[in-house]
This record gives C-alpha cells, structure tokens and sequence, in this order.
C-alpha cells in the first residue's frame, strides 16, 4: 500500500505521529517508522501495511507500518 501526504505529531498523552493524506484520512505511524519520516510537516511517500493487529493508546486512526518511504512527494 502506498499513501503519500504529510506527517504530523499529535501532542496526546507521551505523543504520537500520524499522516494525513491527500485525501484527508489520517493514518497513525507505527512505533518503528524511521526517524527521517518523523518532521512534522514533512510531505512523505510511505510504503507499508495497515497493522490491524495492533491497537495504541492515542488511537487516532489505523496503525500504518512503514516498509520504505520517499521524502517529498512523487509526481
């Protein structure tokens, strides 16, 4: 599965990171996404799964695990 949008970090409880697509889903980051996609503001290119065997405390939406990414947008 491939999303693209931009990363943002969510002030709840010990925080957590999400992406908010083009399209105005927000995905949360798995705890094992690379520090380099971790900017918030950042536009980002993600490769992955959605993890529906995990469940987190912040819960701000499907826990999305990252294979690969691209920095900045493809075209």
């Amino acid at each position: 599965m491939k999303l693209t949008g931009i990363i943002k970090h969510v002030a709840m409880g010990t925080g957590a990171w999400t992406l908010e697509t083009e399209t105005g889903q927000v995905y949360e980051l798995h705890e094992s996404t690379p520090s380099e996609v971790l900017q918030s503001g950042q536009s980002v290119t993600l490769e992955g799964t959605v993890r529906d065997d995990v469940m987190t405390l912040a819960a701000l939406g499907p826990v999305f695990e990252v294979k690969s990414f691209q920095l900045g947008t493809e075209s």
